[in-house]
Formats: C-alpha cells, sequence, structure tokens
C-alpha cells in the first residue's frame, strides 16, 4: 500500500514504494485527480467510454455528404446487423470492445462452461507472464477482477442487469492506493483520471494477456513486427502493446484471440470497391486453434463457428455490431 509518507526499513533503505512517485506528486495529486474528473465528466457525456446501442442509420448518416462508398456499404450492413455500439476513440478501443461484447454474452446466455473455460485460459495465461519473468505485482489485481467480473455477470439471479453492465462501464471512479496505483503510474501518467477503474483495468488486463501470448509464440510473431520500430517482439509488446492508448491492428487481435481461446469476427469498413458497384463489405475471422500457425480465416471458410463477437473495423478504430 503506497502512503504520501515516506517509508524507511531498518536498513535505513527507502521502500520500493516511497520511491515510485516523486514526493511531490503525493502532495498535488488530488488536485489534479479534481482537475482531470472534471474533463473526464465532461467528455463522458459527449463521447462515453461505451455507447448505447444505436441503428446502422446514424452512422450512415454521419457519411451521407462526405463518402458515398461508405454509406453503400453501411445499407449493406444493414441487411445483416441491427445495431452498433460504439466505444470511445482513444486507443483503447479494440480491448473495450472485446471485453464489454464479452462480458455482454456471458451475461445473457449464463454459459458456465465457457467461463470456466476461459478461467483455465486465465490461469495459463497468468503462469506464462510468470514465466516470462513479470513480476506479480503487476498484473495480480487486474487478473482478478477481471475474473470477479466474470463470476458477477455469471450468477442467476444474484448478477447484474445490463443497464448495470452498462452503467458500471461508463462510470468514472478512481483509487490513488494498492498495487492498481502502482500499475497505473507504470502504465501511462494520470491514467486513472482519464478512465474507470473498472475499464481501466481490464483493458491493462488484456494488453498483458495480448504481450504474454506474443512473447510466449515470439518466432510466430516475429514476422508481423520485422520492420517496424520495434526490432523485436519483446520490444514491440513494451512500446505497442503494454501502453495504454497505444492503438491495435491484426497481429493484436491474433494474440488475445489465441490467449483466451475466443474467436473474433471483424467487418472492414474502408473505401475498397467491387463489381457490385461497392455494395460487398469484407470481413475476417480470428479463430484460435491449438498448434495452429494462424489463428485467423478467411471470410470464405465454411467449416469455422461463426463467432458471438463481432467488431466493426473503421481506419483506426473498433466498434462492436450486433447481428440481426
Amino acid at each position: 500500500m503506497l502512503n504520501k509518507d515516506k517509508q524507511v526499513d531498518e536498513g535505513g533503505e527507502e521502500s520500493a514504494s516511497s520511491v515510485l512517485l516523486p514526493e511531490w506528486s503525493y502532495d498535488i495529486y488530488d488536485d489534479i485527480i479534481k482537475q482531470h474528473s472534471e474533463a473526464e465528466a465532461s467528455e463522458s457525456e459527449k463521447n462515453p467510454l461505451i455507447g448505447d446501442k444505436e441503428p446502422l442509420s446514424v452512422l450512415e448518416a454521419e457519411y451521407q455528404s462526405s463518402c458515398p462508398v461508405w454509406v453503400k456499404k453501411i445499407k449493406f450492413l444493414e441487411q445483416k446487423f441491427a445495431a452498433i455500439r460504439r466505444a470511445r476513440g482513444d486507443g483503447n478501443c479494440f480491448y473495450r470492445c472485446f471485453m464489454f461484447s464479452y462480458l455482454e454474452h456471458i451475461l445473457e446466455t449464463r454459459d458456465k462452461p465457457e467461463v470456466d473455460r476461459i478461467k483455465a485460459n486465465v490461469e495459463e495465461s497468468r503462469r506464462t507472464l510468470m514465466g516470462l519473468g513479470y513480476a506479480d505485482f503487476t498484473f495480480e489485481d487486474i487478473f482478478e477482477l477481471f475474473l470477479e467480473q466474470l463470476e458477477c455477470v455469471l450468477q442467476g439471479t444474484d448478477s447484474i442487469s445490463h443497464e448495470e453492465l452498462v452503467r458500471k462501464c461508463r462510470c468514472p471512479s478512481h483509487s490513488n492506493s494498492g498495487e492498481l496505483f502502482k500499475i497505473m503510474t507504470f502504465m501511462g501518467p494520470l491514467a486513472l483520471t482519464l478512465y474507470s477503474r473498472f475499464f481501466c483495468s481490464v483493458v491493462m488486463f488484456l494488453r498483458f494477456v495480448t504481450a504474454g501470448e506474443m512473447r510466449k509464440r515470439s518466432e510466430f510473431f516475429e514476422p508481423f513486427v520485422m520492420g517496424l520500430a520495434s526490432s523485436n517482439v519483446e520490444q514491440f509488446c513494451r512500446s505497442s502493446v503494454l501502453p495504454m492508448a497505444e492503438e491495435s491492428d491484426h497481429v493484436h487481435i491474433i494474440a488475445l484471440s489465441s490467449a483466451l481461446g475466443v474467436p473474433i469476427r471483424v467487418v472492414y469498413l474502408d473505401r475498397s470497391t467491387s463489381d457490385n458497384d461497392g455494395a460487398t463489405v469484407n470481413h475476417h475471422d480470428f479463430v484460435p486453434s491449438s498448434g495452429d500457425s494462424s489463428a485467423s480465416s478467411s471470410s470464405s471458410s465454411s467449416e469455422v463457428t461463426e463467432p458471438f463477437m463481432v467488431l466493426l473495423y473503421r481506419p483506426g478504430h473498433y466498434d462492436i455490431l450486433y447481428p440481426k
């Protein structure tokens, strides 16, 4: 537990927690929290961390005058999808959409075998991270928080309602104590002031799982990061996976889907056209398969069970789609 007072052990050496932040940080922390909380409250009204379900016609109207190709494609999507749920575009949208879509699925299905299965995968990810040399205090609390939320949405009549799940994922709450504060200080300055404790913690959890999977299978993932600013998988994880607000791409989806064993369908809304006047929308299924050299399949595959999680990708951003 962190204290504002400097801690000194019997040998006269400062404890790790006492030197985690400069002394001035503790003195002004409350004021900074207040300022950023007010800014976050204003931002949340305009752009919540997770939005309400909306008809795709709302998205269509946004591009009516600026992108005719997208309008045609959105009309095509309206034939297959009933609604869209938007996530804030802050670099964490993929992980946030994954988390909310998964918990929503468990809340609706009460699928205990699925919860038991993913718990086993989470435990395997925990062992992977420890084997890679990560200190347990950097991820233990956030792993436990995710498991607690799984149990919360699974518990029959004692479970939270759908409205409560949405509200929980939107409500900003802050804490400056315990290991969570240590982790948030490591992940980025003032990160606690910008996200709800729940959302931020679960995003961090998913980032750790993704990084662990990539490093465990570094030989497979090495070609994905070659030519990028990072020279190897470990450096890529440090610069492009673990830090909050870093955007996610193909490689992140493969790693997370494989680690947790959750298939993901990504529908791509882009400017590409086809012979039928641009009305076709491509999708890609990321399907984990034990021992497979590629955790994905093309949209033409007929042997893969259709993923329950469907995300809409627009350049640099992910939202959730709901099939009819």
